[in-house]
């Protein structure tokens, strides 16, 4: 028995690809084929009622592609972007790269495709708290990288326990159903914590585990007095019903009997709608499988320009556009021009948002931007464009 996954050696060694590829790096190299490529990815088509995306695992793709004979361009960690535009360019030879699409692929999609959703949401709740709960919907082999998408796409916390060693962000959560139901009774599980958990952990009591939300949060609240930070309802579905009257009970009975500093968290099949529906009554969501399993971002990468007779000459396959690309953006919103890589300055009060990473294999910049920091610029953005339309 063993865990089906692979190693970041077998990755960079080029071994995680699709069989073509190999064979087509076979072809090459048996005819001696060396050709100077051009490659840009892009997408085409963002999934149904998206107007932008963000561009997000541009690091873990670096991190691939360094100490390799290749240049590289690409839009920074974190920008929102609009379909058909340009969102990275690798210049080499295909020989080099064309084992390496795959994954990058692999990396580009997923990650833009989680982030992009954990936008969607945190544009549409902005001032409310967004915790991302999802891991239990991946494998766990790739829990951060899932961790580090949804927080780096605007959501304020996570809940991995590994979250502090590979992205510096302090884990957030509350507690189970499983503890509640181990005590046998809700109010000695919510003493227990109290007793056992750091004091710098806010106590956010779980209240649905075995009578009303109303009967139980007013439980907590007299049990806990001033230390109890937040209540979170995580109905079932069997029990919902109408879930905004559920929150708006809770938060009365609450405020009238003078707790009105307990904060209401909301969590379960939380998504777009939900966020809508609830947003003003609610002070932070939970959320998990519609950020772990979203709409896909579907990322492609084309051939664009070959190399030949000593300049750059725009190729493409049909359907797509031939010719290197250089994105141009006027800001605040999403202003963009795309003009060719090479067609000289940039329009006034445009900015080139396609950098050089990458030249010839030496990576450029000193440091790349942190996970807070990649936080701080989508969330720059996501002030500028209107809300996503839900449907």
């Amino acid at each position: 028995m063993r865990l089906y996954t692979a190693t970041p050696e077998e990755i960079r060694a080029g071994e995680i690809t699709d069989i073509y590829f190999v064979r087509s790096k076979q072809i090459l190299e048996a005819k001696k084929l060396e050709k100077k490529v051009r490659i840009e990815f892009h997408v085409m088509k963002l999934p149904r009622g998206y107007d932008w995306a963000v561009f997000t695992g541009l690091e873990e793709a670096l991190w691939l592609l360094k100490d390799m004979p290749v240049t590289v361009y690409s839009l920074p960690e974190g920008t929102l972007f609009k379909a058909g535009e340009p969102l990275m360019l690798i210049e080499g030879y295909i020989h080099d790269i064309i084992l390496y699409e795959t994954a990058l692929l692999g990396i580009l999609r997923h990650y833009s495709s989680i982030s992009t959703k954990a936008a969607r949401l945190k544009r549409l709740a902005m001032d409310k708290t967004l915790l991302f709960f999802g891991l239990r919907a991946a494998h766990p082999a790739i829990a951060p990288m899932i961790d580090r998408a949804a927080y780096i796409g605007g959501f304020d916390a996570v809940s991995g326990a590994m979250s502090k060693k590979y992205l510096g962000v302090e884990p957030q959560g509350t507690m189970p159903h499983a503890l509640v139901i181990a005590f046998g009774e809700q109010r000695a599980a919510w003493k227990a914590f109290d007793e056992v958990v750091d004091k710098s952990v806010p106590r956010i009591m779980l209240v649905d585990t075995f009578y009303d939300e109303r009967i139980e949060a007013v439980e907590a609240a007299k049990l806990l007095g001033e230390r109890l930070s937040g209540v979170r309802l995580d109905t079932p579905s069997s029990r919902r019903g109408n879930m905004r009257a559920i929150v708006e009970e809770v938060r009365w009975t609450l405020d009238i009997l003078g707790f009105k500093h307990v904060k209401i968290v909301v969590s379960g099949g939380i998504d777009e709608k939900e966020i809508v529906a609830l947003r003003d009554v609610v002070d932070t969501f939970g959320i998990g499988t519609s950020v772990a399993s979203p709409p896909s971002v579907d990322i492609s990468a084309d051939i664009v320009e070959v190399y030949e007779d000593g300049r750059w000459k725009p190729v493409s396959k049909r359907g797509k556009l031939p010719g290197a690309k250089q994105l141009y953006r006027k800001r605040p919103g999403l202003n963009d021009k795309v003009l060719l890589l090479e067609s000289g300055e940039a329009p006034e009060g445009y900015k080139p948002m396609l950098v050089k990473y990458v030249e010839n294999g030496r990576l450029l910049v000193d440091k790349l931007p942190s996970p807070q920091e990649i936080r701080a610029y989508v969330l720059e953005q996501l002030r500028e464009v209107p809300e996503p339309v839900v449907n």
